[in-house]
């Protein structure tokens, strides 16, 4: 019956909801940010109703004076997830105090290969990685080098954010993370976690990364994307995990591939597949992830 895969999983959703208002990784667990974001944004079309609420008050509450945001309530660290929830205040259209400083200090992020000390050091230094250290990326943790995830999550940030918050520099950072991601593609037309080739080997793409690159390369102006759609494609026929599925999914409607719903039965424990099978479903909210304009 149509509509019946996300029906299952937002009601899943909202039965394994804690106390807290978030979700953990695993029903029952301590709440995280980052499940927390997924879970209120697969439930996007409830944001009046008290259990949305719930859960977008402690998102609100984890957010640190620097404007970064703590990944739990027991972790005061800045944290890669501050993506995450930049744009989840955008899907809520909450373009506030909290909201701006939560973009400053991404654009205030990049990995540490491509700091000026880093990129001085590389004038004497042998680049055995091949990256180019002027496209910056972001870490998962500051003072750390830059991957594919976390820089595709900032990128989904910016872009959505970009209608109200603007700027030079939101502009020149997406254009730089772009070139970065752009020059990791693997030879197979998909993305690995960080590196297109290692020891002169060719990496092989992976079903997460792929989905998840194609998503921050959204309006990308100079990228011809499809052969990489293509692959994406591909991966999603092929992959059978649940988490790596449904990126491919989400990933694949906005950029306005037609998939079938999927027919995969209900596993209530993974609240965060749950939550992306909810978004990738083509009733769901994948569209939240999709960028505005950049002008």
């Amino acid at each position: 019956m149509p509509g019946t895969f996300r029906a299952q999983r937002v009601d899943a959703l909202i039965a394994s909801q804690n106390a807290d208002g978030g979700w953990g990784y695993f029903a029952g667990k301590r709440s995280w940010l980052e499940p927390t974001a997924y879970g209120l944004l697969a439930l996007y079309d409830q944001m009046n109703s008290p259990h949305w609420k719930r859960g977008w008050d402690l998102v609100r509450s984890w957010q640190l004076p620097d404007g970064s945001w703590r990944p739990n309530g027991q972790v005061s660290e800045s944290h890669w997830s501050t993506a995450l929830a930049v744009t989840l205040h955008c899907a809520r259209k909450q373009f506030d105090a909290p909201f701006r400083r939560g973009v400053e200090w991404l654009l205030e992020q990049r990995g540490e290969e491509s700091t000026t000390l880093a990129r001085f050091l590389g004038i004497f230094m042998e680049n055995h990685i091949g990256h180019d250290r002027k496209f910056a990326g972001w870490p998962w943790l500051p003072g750390t080098t830059s991957w594919i995830e976390p820089t595709s999550h900032a990128l989904v940030a910016l872009k959505r954010s970009a209608p109200e918050f603007g700027g030079s520099e939101l502009r020149r950072r997406v254009t730089l993370a772009e070139g970065m991601i752009l020059r990791r593609r693997c030879s197979d037309g998909g993305w690995n976690y960080g590196s297109r080739a290692a020891l002169g080997i060719d990496l092989p793409s992976y079903p997460e990364t792929t989905a998840l690159a194609l998503l921050g390369l959204q309006s990308c102006p100079e990228a011809d994307l499809s052969k990489d759609l293509i692959r994406a494609r591909e991966l999603w026929q092929q992959c059978e995990a649940r988490l790596g599925r449904a990126w491919l999914a989400v990933s694949l409607r906005n950029f306005g591939v037609d998939l079938p719903e999927d027919d995969k039965p209900i596993y209530r424990n993974d609240i965060l597949a749950t939550a992306l099978e909810a978004l990738s479903a083509p009733n769901g909210g994948h569209s939240l992830l999709r960028p505005g304009s950049l002008v």
